[in-house]
């Protein structure tokens, strides 16, 4: 510890001064973390708050109060059975199971609608594990939607070219959500020989998701 975040040892019989100086050690080390009641400046950068509306710490910055993530918005969704298409070339939602330790994220109805209680910036990262029971060429779609509308430039497309053929797709993206928006991860196939394969735990290795979804915020 450097000496200007030491505390004053005391020096003396002079208490008065002593006093003084550990009053001003606390006044310059410690932050109390005063409630905000909505009419606080953030002129000064570094201001640390306590927003009692939205039960959340915030700071100052750049004249701005800004939340402070704490912990929530943290998932990990699956789904553990398999994945088929009644028809070709046709938008299906996938329906995952929210997994223990979620926070923050939940599912809402109909089950695919994926609801974030925060906004912020959220990291997704998405597989699915592709399979095909055709000699030909079979395609998947993937992509995301907020609120029902399709995100620009996310989907993804893979091809099998084989009976028995497996593929994982996967991607990693950075999605900006309002507080009670909902996301929803779509496919489809132009064939109904493609599907979305689970396999069960063997001897030697465990179960294998049919698709997976974690998602973790980032930014407030």
């Amino acid at each position: 510890m450097t000496q200007q975040y030491r505390a004053p040892e005391p020096n003396g019989d002079d208490w008065k001064t002593w006093g003084r100086r550990m009053m001003q050690y606390l006044g310059q080390t410690r932050i109390p973390l005063v409630q905000q009641t909505g009419d606080e400046s953030a002129a000064d950068d570094g201001q640390l708050m306590w927003d009692r509306i939205n039960q959340w710490p915030v700071i100052s910055r750049n004249g701005v109060w800004r939340q402070i993530v704490i912990a929530n918005g943290v998932a990990h969704l699956e789904i553990t059975t398999d994945q088929t298409a009644a028809a070709t070339n046709t938008a299906y939602p996938l329906t995952y199971t929210i997994m223990a330790g979620s926070v923050g994220v939940s599912l809402g109805t109909p089950d695919s609608r994926i609801i974030f209680a925060e906004g912020g910036s959220y990291t997704l990262s998405f597989t699915a594990q592709t399979s095909s029971t055709s000699g030909s060429t079979v395609n998947f779609w993937f992509w995301p939607r907020i609120n029902g509308v399709d995100i620009a430039d996310s989907g993804m497309q893979n091809t099998l070219h084989q009976n028995g053929a497996t593929m994982i797709v996967s991607r990693t993206q950075i999605f900006n959500v309002n507080a009670g928006d909902y996301l929803e991860a779509y496919w489809a196939t132009d064939s109904t020989n493609g599907s979305l394969q689970h396999h069960a735990a063997n001897a030697f290795a465990p179960a294998t998701p049919a698709s997976t979804l974690s998602i973790s915020r980032i930014n407030a």
